[in-house]
């Protein structure tokens, strides 16, 4: 009896849920309804097919309006709790996420989110103008078919679809460009490439790019010559062996392929029978290896042809050192003739009886002096021309030039004839220094010693240039010259003076050198450029440092500067001695231990730290020995410098230089024309 009340109220409970569940279903129905009716585009309803109305294509389904009036629609929603109890609950559709969708209870569409139904509006008449075009360019059967398929579409799919296809026009259009502007860069490179394009490349196969070149272009060249050295070997072991037929074959197979090779440096240099002359040397080869071939005999016997081609190639060498200084020391026959002329004429014209010296000029320490001890007329009218030429106030310069007995005569008569209208030039005669004497004088008094007598003088002693390649250079007489040691002596020349650039004659001037007197030495004797480059031009390469008394006194890292054109305080000079220390060194190098012989070593001890490094645009090196060095250094440099063998006058100048010195030689003068001597 107890269950039965349980029962009856359990079954009023489901019941009156039940009903509930109805009454929400309805209410959400004619919300539903009421939204429909709401939703209209241009005074039209939106639920409506794409055949009624005006023909606008319309969604299939409903959809929420976006009216202000529809916003305030109360939305009831059954759900149930984390319990699982039954729950009724009220939103407004303003409230609702833009990802909720409205779901038709009688044919179960799905239709878009709320926050596509501006967007779908927007676009209705872009997709009717696509469905317009689409249906104008088919058939009519297609274009039913397609029409209807547009239709059931979704406008918003046929939005992104149009936009697609906007944009991929747009892609194509901006490849297009893109593909026109690197065509027109292309032409334009290969224009521009056409024009830089030498045509006068010669002894190449290709002349367009090195990668072309042919990487075996010596390859028969090579071969040839190695066929030879191995048919010298087998000959030497078949005439050991007394097989005078195959000696004979092998030597006149060498003979031939010799001629074939004749001065050919590559392939395209050798003989047309080349080719026929390696094969038979190779059938030769072949023959005598079989006969003769012993591993053992022959790696011996290419032992001792290594050792004698070394032997050769040293022999070479010493006389290819040798032959290159006599060259470079030999006065060539033209610049011979010119000091002989101009000595001639000198005396012929009385020139020896006029002695006519401005002293006022000469020892007038405000102007600007310059000291130049050469022998050389040539080279030393160009050190002149050239700084004048570039001079601000020539009138203030002047040259105090110095030369031998020898020579003399002929410097004096070129600037008797050819002197500058402003500057003041000083030619001296060295041998008119009576102070200049053995008593005084380090070298001198060595130049009369007898080791040094046989050491320079003698061909057939042990250390004659016959011997050895080694300092070869430093043999020469010249390097004890007075000449190139009276730098050491400035403050005696020229006593009334206090500051004086030293040039040497194988340089050119193409700045105006004034700013050098100007220049603070900040106490020091000597100013030049240092020429020291990284381990390069450091005192170990001048000096004996094995020697306890240089590597006692000396740094071997300091590094090295350059004679050539130095700027000297001669009362500083006159203050610390600096022709004493150089009298000190030179006596205790009378055996050369302590440094090879020239001026450059016995300059660097006396100037030890007191040189003051200029600037490297005032002194540019090189030009007679570097072939590559900066054309634009050589360009901006004050002063350049053929220091080396190769000096500007001779023919082993390096050509590419020759024209800076060149130009300021007077080729039109009648003595240089009389002595031949031109361009």
């Amino acid at each position: 009896m107890e269950l039965l009340p349980k029962r009856i109220s359990l079954t009023l409970n489901l019941l009156f849920i039940f009903s509930v569940f109805q009454v929400v279903s309805l209410v959400g129905l004619i919300g539903v309804d009421a939204s429909n009716a709401s939703l209209t585009l241009d005074g039209k309803p939106t639920y409506q097919c794409v055949q009624c109305g005006d023909g606008e294509e319309q969604d299939t389904g409903n959809r929420i309006s976006t009216n202000e009036d529809d916003k305030d629609i109360d939305i009831i929603a059954a759900y149930s709790d984390p319990s699982g109890a039954f729950r009724l609950g009220r939103v407004k559709l303003k409230d609702l996420s833009a990802s909720w969708i409205w779901e038709n209870s009688l044919d179960g569409n799905h239709h878009q989110p709320l926050s596509s139904q501006s967007d779908q509006l927007n676009s209705r008449k872009e997709n009717k103008e696509i469905m317009v075009h689409s249906v104008d360019d088919h058939p009519p059967g297609e274009g039913e078919a397609e029409f209807s398929r547009l239709s059931s579409m979704n406008p918003v799919k046929l939005k992104r679809q149009a936009m697609r296809l906007e944009r991929r026009a747009l892609r194509a259009a901006e490849l297009i460009r893109e593909d026109k502007e690197i065509d027109n860069q292309m032409a334009a490179a290969a224009i521009e490439r056409s024009q830089n394009f030498d045509t006068t490349v010669k002894g190449k196969y290709s002349i367009w790019r090195r990668d072309f070149e042919n990487p075996k272009s010596d390859s028969t060249l090579k071969l040839m010559r190695d066929q030879i050295i191995m048919a010298k070997a087998y000959a030497n072991i078949a005439r050991s062996k007394n097989d005078t037929g195959l000696y004979n074959t092998l030597m006149r197979h060498c003979r031939e392929s010799q001629l074939a090779i004749g001065e050919a440096n590559s392939d395209a240099g050798l003989h047309p029978s080349a080719l026929d002359r390696a094969k038979a040397m190779g059938h030769a080869l072949a023959m005598a290896k079989d006969e003769l071939y012993d591993c053992l005999t022959m790696a011996r016997k290419l032992r001792a042809m290594l050792q004698s081609t070394e032997e050769n190639v040293n022999a070479q060498k010493k006389k290819s050192a040798f032959l290159t200084q006599l060259a470079a020391k030999t006065v060539p026959k033209s610049l011979h003739c010119l000091p002989l002329q101009l000595a001639g004429d000198y005396f012929l014209h009385g020139h020896h009886l006029n002695h006519n010296i401005d002293r006022e000029k000469i020892e007038n320490p405000s102007l600007y002096h310059y000291a130049i001890f050469s022998d050389n007329v040539l080279a030393t009218s160009v050190v002149v021309n050239s700084t004048v030429l570039h001079a601000k106030e020539p009138e203030k310069h002047v040259f105090h030039i110095v030369t031998d007995k020898l020579n003399f005569a002929a410097m004096r008569m070129w600037f008797l004839v050819n002197s500058p209208s402003k500057p003041t030039i000083h030619v001296q005669n060295i041998d008119d220094f009576k102070w200049l004497n053995s008593s005084y004088c380090s070298v001198l008094r060595q130049l009369e010693s007898a080791r040094l007598k046989e050491y320079y003088f003698k061909a057939n002693h042990p250390s004659s240039l016959s011997v050895g390649m080694d300092n070869l250079k430093y043999r020469n007489p010249k390097y004890l010259s007075m000449l190139n040691h009276l730098r050491f002596y400035l403050p005696e020349v020229y006593p009334k003076l206090d500051k004086i650039l030293f040039l040497d004659d194988d340089i050119v001037v193409q700045k105006d050198l004034t700013s050098l007197w100007d220049i603070d030495l900040k106490g020091m004797v000597n100013g030049a450029v240092e020429t020291c480059k990284e381990s390069f031009h450091r005192f170990d390469k001048y000096l004996n440092f094995s020697n306890p008394k240089i590597s006692e006194n000396f740094d071997p890292n300091a590094c090295g500067w350059a004679f050539g054109m130095n700027i000297f305080d001669l009362k500083e000079w006159r203050k610390r001695n600096m022709t004493g220390i150089y009298h000190y060194w030179q006596d205790l190098n009378e055996d050369r231990t302590l440094w090879k012989l020239g001026s450059l070593p016995p300059g660097l001890i006396t100037f030890y730290n007191l040189t003051y490094p200029l600037d490297r645009g005032w002194h540019v090196l090189g030009l007679g020995y570097d072939p590559a060095l900066n054309v634009t250094e050589i360009e901006n440099a004050a002063v350049i410098h053929y220091n080396g063998n190769y000096k500007p006058w001779l023919d082993l100048a390096v050509s590419k230089y020759k024209s800076y010195w060149s130009k300021y030689v007077m080729y039109g003068n009648p003595y240089l024309q009389l002595c031949n001597i031109s361009e």
